[in-house]
């Protein structure tokens, strides 16, 4: 189900819960939402549809990708970039990596370690700021 995108900065602020088995659906809900948007987005966070769970969604390279419960375990290639937000009005500084290794879990809750690199890495790093309540 497509939802509605969240705008609440106060909420968007808080740090998310860690997600379960029980959150399948919305990450189903958060995939559908950000295909909705894809002429003008890439990558989303559960709370930007209203829900403080630990779960992003991103394009891949060209596939939708879901992580449950992402941390950024490794980072390197430290640079200074710009960025929107379907939450937030305007364009921001951010500070990024290159490349970045990150624990998460698959959407049957089995924990992966990948790296990534370059435009990948830079959506990952947004979307689990969404997580953490960082606003950029």
């Amino acid at each position: 189900m497509v939802r509605p995108i969240m705008k609440d900065q106060l909420f968007l602020s808080m740090k998310s819960s860690p997600a379960d088995e029980q959150d399948l659906e919305i990450a189903r809900d958060l995939l559908d939402t950000l295909s909705a948007n894809a002429e003008v987005c890439v990558g989303m966070a559960a709370n930007m549809i209203g829900v403080a769970k630990r779960i992003i969604a991103f394009d891949n390279e060209g596939t939708y990708m879901v992580m449950f419960n992402p941390e950024i375990v490794k980072t390197s290639g430290p640079y200074t970039t710009e960025e929107g937000c379907l939450s937030l009005p305007g364009r921001r500084t951010a500070k990024r990596y290159r490349s970045i290794k990150v624990q998460y879990q698959t959407e049957t809750f089995q924990t992966r370690l990948k790296t990534f690199t370059g435009w990948t890495a830079q959506i990952i790093q947004h979307e689990i700021d969404h997580c953490n309540g960082i606003l950029i």
